[in-house]
């Protein structure tokens, strides 16, 4: 079981940034993989970024180059920097984690990750 709890969502105008935080504990081993995902409304959850134990991070092409998966293995925290912000990426940004199908590799789908957070708004006006 991993529970997680994310924070640091809010609004900001485009062009902004905000920094998203995923607490994470429990059974933690080097095939667990985290993620994150976002739904906006009316849309289905979409994959942004994901990260092996390893830290291999993968990213949505939407996000490429704007936003950066991190971890601090002191406190078993992840974050979501977010730079650039445009509407587009309006929308509740869910942390999730899971086994990873090999050792540092993680999936990109939401059906690979049990372990989901609360989510956290994230609003981009013009």
């Amino acid at each position: 079981q991993v529970q997680l709890v994310e924070s640091g969502g809010g609004s900001v105008q485009a062009g902004g940034s905000l920094r998203l935080s995923c607490a994470a504990s429990g059974y933690i081993n080097s095939r667990t993989c985290m993620a994150w995902f976002r739904q906006a409304p009316g849309k289905e959850r979409e994959g942004v970024a994901t990260r092996t134990t390893f830290g291999r991070t993968t990213y949505a092409d939407s996000v490429k180059g704007r936003f950066t998966f991190s971890k601090d293995n002191a406190k078993n925290t992840l974050y979501l920097q977010m730079n650039s912000l445009q509407p587009e990426d309006t929308g509740m940004y869910y942390c999730a984690a899971d086994q990873g199908l090999r050792v540092n590799y993680c999936g990109p789908a939401s059906t690979d990750y049990n372990y989901w957070g609360q989510g956290t708004q994230v609003t981009v006006s013009t």
